[in-house]
């Protein structure tokens, strides 16, 4: 078993099994038999076929709960950080926190993979701790990505048939599941109105002309011309 061959315990590998399998990941044989860095096992998310993903498991240990991550990125590093999914499991919230201090020093962005930190304590009753840790950005980070999912929102907007409005709390529900960024505790709030305000703020000071919210760098092309062509998204 690979996760036993690197040290993890088979009962913290049958915890994180179970724990994945809850949050609607089934185990599935290895998807690419020639990766030089095995995982310990792979999952597949339910109900969609080829999204699968590698799980790397640290020791179950603190001591040793950033050592998935590091096999990880040693295989980015051969592999020219092409673009990868990754769940890794961790023992603590303290564990995690350096786990993604190291997938966000790695070769390319948390933004360019889809990964995930998946804490399973490896305490009694495990399960009912175990929870996807989400990691801290920069403001101006989330700002960015933030602009780039409302310009999405907006184009599918425009495509439907009919009136459809853009929901910016699913803007941060993206931020939130997409991308792993926990908004509210990177933006020091503690409620979704007031990351929506602080995100407003940082976006109208953010242009190339302090004051003039026109010149803004996150604006949405509209229409191709006329009144109204370009708008902030943050004042739609």
């Amino acid at each position: 078993m690979p996760g036993s061959e690197r040290g993890s315990p088979p009962e913290f590998q049958r915890t994180a099994e179970s724990v994945l399998k809850r949050l609607g990941y089934s185990r599935v044989p290895p998807v690419r038999r020639e990766r030089t860095v095995e995982p310990a096992f792979w999952v597949q998310e339910a109900g969609v076929p080829r999204r699968t993903f590698p799980v790397f498991l640290s020791s179950g240990t603190p001591a040793n709960a950033t050592e998935g991550v590091e096999r990880w990125v040693a295989e980015l590093g051969r592999e020219r950080a092409s673009p990868s999914r990754a769940i890794f499991v961790v023992p603590t919230d303290a564990a995690a926190d350096e786990a993604w201090d190291r997938i966000v020093r790695s070769p390319g962005t948390p933004i360019d993979h889809e990964v995930s930190v998946l804490v399973v304590p490896p305490a009694a009753r495990a399960e009912s701790a175990a929870h996807f840790h989400l990691r801290q950005a920069d403001p101006r980070e989330i700002l960015r990505v933030a602009t780039g999912i409302v310009v999405g929102l907006f184009r599918r907007a425009q495509a439907s048939e009919g009136s459809s409005q853009v929901d910016f709390e699913e803007m941060l529900a993206l931020l939130k599941g997409r991308f792993g960024i926990d908004v509210q505790r990177s933006l020091h709030v503690t409620s979704d109105e007031d990351a929506l305000f602080l995100l407003y703020q940082l976006a109208m000071r953010d242009a190339y002309a302090p004051g003039e919210p026109g010149t803004s760098l996150h604006m949405l092309v509209l229409k191709p011309t006329g009144p109204a062509a370009r708008l902030p998204w943050f004042g739609a």
